[in-house]
């Protein structure tokens, strides 16, 4: 059933056994699995179905660090969240990354690959992907030989793209507004949490809409999954789960780069292998990448960062005439569902037409002076000092507005230097190229440089992780291995804000898998309570 606050009854009151905060991939996940386990849920929804710019002003806010994205513009609040513009990219973590990396500072997590990986194919059903493959299995699929890397140094993988890009848009997400547990109300945004006198506990929610529209909320368990910078935002204007100064901190995204070029060489044969994407057997869509084998970043204490290669201009020139009508559009449409949709044809059309024409298309470009380059998509290491906070300047609801302050660390940087120099020295073995590595790179008086011309996402994947981290101890985290607030019994965060470090992989899966289970451990916990009542009454 869907609610709109804004045509509620004044002050009406909600009572629920789930209350999540957030209809995103995290919320929408947690709000179907909890469905389907019988659970009474409240989805609350920021937004309406659709963009209203007053409501998205609610994401305004100030950038103080590294240069990004404006905040109002990373992230969408109406249902359905960012998620409205996915491009479908998806893939798992790798077991080193949720491993303790002696030469990575805050890095490992108190659960393992292990015990994310039942949810992982539960996520992958819900994407129509098929079981996760090996790269060995698929270049077999496409007919292809890997580059014969030298063993424990770089190595290949692959991203996968489903295609249920609008798997959590409102009009495919009809199973939720038809059932009897399940209701959303929308225009619903947080602007206080309630604790008991302890706090120990969170006894209710405040929410307001823009309209003045107000609503208080109670239930048995709560669940933030409003995204990486307002999780952190509610808790830190709550004042909550921040008894040792973790809340917002540890900010990361999968920042991108231009990692050199290839100067001459095989540019057909790379561009077969390493550039576009491939069908599989089945049919399904993946894309080749190079990262460090765990070896190789044991050795030398580097990242799990990605890359791959693509044909783009180069460094520092002048932006062709029909890229710059490109972001120009890209930036001037207001994502509408009638925007969307219309930006969702253009890019498919797109990528068939690279599937029909590739690698000839960006084969042809080498000859009008574009270069071959190595686009990073990197790991960035948990960071203290990168950071969510609040700002002094306040929205239309009153509430502080979120302040991000983005910073690298050296490993960041050297990590990318490691890899292009052995990529460099690789294709020099193996004969079939000559790559020089980014000048930047070499910079002293830089962490990152961030390239317009590298990717029509020049910072970054729009991916916010880390500033309520999962950890063993409220000295070094947010959460616990359960996504349960440290201190708290009965608050709990969903999504990537609870990444403890961010691999290479784009975190919906991710996001995805940890949601479910998520929503096991509510209803163990329920369970086992359950029956501790009934042993007490016997």
């Amino acid at each position: 059933m869907i609610i709109d606050l804004r045509k509620s009854d004044p002050s009406t009151r909600f009572e629920t056994d789930v209350c999540i905060v957030g209809a995103g991939a995290a919320g929408i996940t947690l709000a179907r699995r909890l469905d389907k386990l019988g659970k009474k849920v409240l989805l609350l929804e920021s937004g309406g179905i659709d963009f209203e710019p007053d409501v998205q002003a609610l994401a305004e806010g100030p950038s103080t660090g590294h240069d990004y994205y404006p905040l109002v513009d990373s992230r969408l609040r109406f249902f359905g969240g960012t998620t409205a513009i996915w491009g479908g990219r998806c893939a798992e973590f790798n077991p080193i990354d949720l491993e303790r990396r002696d030469w990575i500072p805050h890095s490992g997590w108190p659960i393992s690959f292990d015990d994310l990986k039942p949810y992982y194919d539960s996520a992958r059903a819900l994407l129509d992907l098929p079981a996760n493959q090996s790269p060995e299995d698929l270049w077999e699929q496409f007919g292809q030989q890997p580059p014969a890397f030298e063993k424990e140094g770089l190595t290949t993988d692959f991203w996968q793209f489903t295609p249920q890009t609008e798997r959590f848009t409102l009009r495919k997400c009809q199973d939720l507004v038809d059932s009897q547990n399940v209701h959303i109300l929308l225009h619903a945004t947080v602007t206080a949490i309630e604790t008991g006198n302890d706090g120990q506990q969170v006894n209710g929610l405040s929410v307001t809409d823009i309209s003045g529209k107000t609503a208080a909320v109670c239930a048995q368990q709560y669940v933030l999954a409003a995204g990486g910078i307002d999780n952190a935002r509610l808790l830190l204007n709550a004042d909550i789960g921040n008894g040792y100064d973790q809340v917002g901190r540890y900010f990361m995204e999968h920042p991108h780069a231009r990692g050199g070029q290839v100067k001459k060489g095989q540019f057909w044969q790379l561009l077969k292998l390493l550039n576009g994407r491939m069908r599989d057997s089945g049919g399904d869509v993946h894309a080749a990448l190079i990262r460090p084998s765990d070896a190789m970043q044991r050795r030398e204490g580097i990242l799990n960062s990605a890359f791959s290669l693509a044909v783009r201009q180069q460094a520092k020139a002048d932006m062709i005439a029909t890229m710059k009508a490109y972001h120009g559009l890209k930036h001037s449409l207001s994502p509408t569902q009638s925007n969307r949709t219309l930006w969702l044809n253009i890019k498919r059309a797109a990528m068939r037409a690279h599937e029909v024409v590739d690698p000839l298309r960006p084969w042809m470009l080498l000859g009008f002076g574009w270069r071959l380059s190595a686009v990073v998509r990197a790991e960035q290491a948990p960071n203290p000092a990168s950071r969510v906070k609040l700002a002094t300047e306040r929205d239309a609801l009153g509430m502080p507005l979120a302040e991000l302050d983005w910073r690298f660390s050296d490993i960041d940087k050297h990590s990318i230097k490691v890899m292009m120099q052995e990529f460099a020295k690789e294709l020099e073995r193996l004969g079939i190229g000559k790559f020089d590595p980014a000048p930047w790179l070499e910079d002293t008086e830089t962490l990152w440089t961030t390239d317009r011309l590298i990717s029509t996402h020049a910072h970054g994947g729009y991916h916010h992780m880390g500033t309520t981290r999962m950890s063993g101890s409220p000295r070094t985290g947010v959460v616990d291995a359960d996504c349960r607030v440290h201190g708290l019994h009965n608050l709990y965060v969903a999504g990537s804000s609870v990444f403890a470090t961010s691999g290479w992989a784009n975190p919906t899966l991710g996001i995805m898998a940890l949601s479910l289970r998520l929503a096991d451990h509510l209803i163990h916990r329920e369970a086992k309570a359950s029956s501790s009542i009934s042993m007490a009454n016997v």
